[in-house]
């Protein structure tokens, strides 16, 4: 049987119900992790509608919490300076007992970006930002001091204090499948990968450039969980999405994510772990 997650996207929801899903899965050990994503506008919906902070959002679903391991899937990389991200996730993992899983993207939703006038980029240029972020965060989550020089950060002497509880440091996981700088950073330093929504050839493919770029850096690739997303309705039938999840572990992906839609509904959550147990 494979490993199971959950992903509460905190668009067109109210907080008590994304609560109420938490604490669920909370008491369920199947499910190993839970998943807030990272926008300032709803991607899904009307794009005027309500939207939670990601970092605040998960913040305090980490203390209501006690078991589940917490984490974003993924930050945007443009919305805050990454020594601001690596603050956060030290503070937060110390905060939630060592609980955090610590997901970083490049960013990508354009409607966001020019609501709040935030620079985004081309895609050349959020990669090249997104792989200097990246370093830099897992340096300063691991490392005493850091000193680095790139084309969009520049750090002098610099320090993290204190590091979070998780040694060396919060894991990473980076999600997207771009095959040259995407699955080039995940094999350089991402523990997880998730490939989003997928079907099962396509992973295979994926999952075989991923393979060669950490044969290129020296990585053993069996370091890398592999997940991906499940969408799961509100009045979803459990078994059809333990069918799914079942295909995609049928190809060799460790993790399945049900990334609730909304409205949520927690009452669904038993019976779905019921179902996993079949697989």
């Amino acid at each position: 049987m494979g490993r199971f997650a959950i992903k509460t996207p905190p668009q067109h929801v109210s907080w008590d119900d994304t609560l109420a899903v938490w604490k669920e899965a909370d008491q369920i050990d199947l499910f190993e992790s839970a998943w807030v994503f990272d926008h300032l506008y709803p991607i899904a919906g009307d794009p005027h509608g309500p939207v939670l902070e990601a970092w605040v959002t998960l913040t305090a679903l980490a203390r209501a919490t006690s078991r589940i391991r917490v984490g974003t899937m993924v930050h945007g990389m443009h919305f805050r300076h990454p020594a601001v991200t690596a603050k956060m996730a030290a503070t937060l993992d110390i905060v939630s007992g060592g609980r955090l899983n610590l997901g970083l993207g490049a960013g990508w939703f354009q409607t966001e970006v020019d609501a709040y006038g935030l620079e985004l980029g081309t895609i050349k240029e959020r990669m090249d930002r997104f792989e200097e972020g990246v370093e830099v965060i897992a340096r300063l989550l691991s490392e005493s001091s850091l000193d680095f020089e790139g084309e969009y950060y520049t750090f002098t002497d610099a320090h993290c204090e204190p590091k979070g509880t998780q040694r060396p440091r919060p894991p990473i996981a980076i999600g997207g499948g771009g095959e040259r700088r995407t699955l080039r950073i995940v094999a350089r330093w991402a523990d997880i990968w998730d490939a989003l929504r997928i079907e099962p050839d396509a992973w295979n493919h994926k999952n075989e450039v991923l393979l060669s770029h950490c044969e290129a850096v020296g990585r053993n690739a069996d370091e890398i969980t592999r997940s991906a997303h499940v969408f799961t309705p509100a009045d979803a039938d459990p078994k059809a999405l333990a069918d799914e999840a079942a295909r995609l572990f049928s190809t060799g992906l460790d993790m399945a994510v049900f990334s609730l839609r909304a409205p949520f509904n927690p009452g669904m959550v038993q019976p779905l772990a019921e179902a996993l147990q079949e697989i």
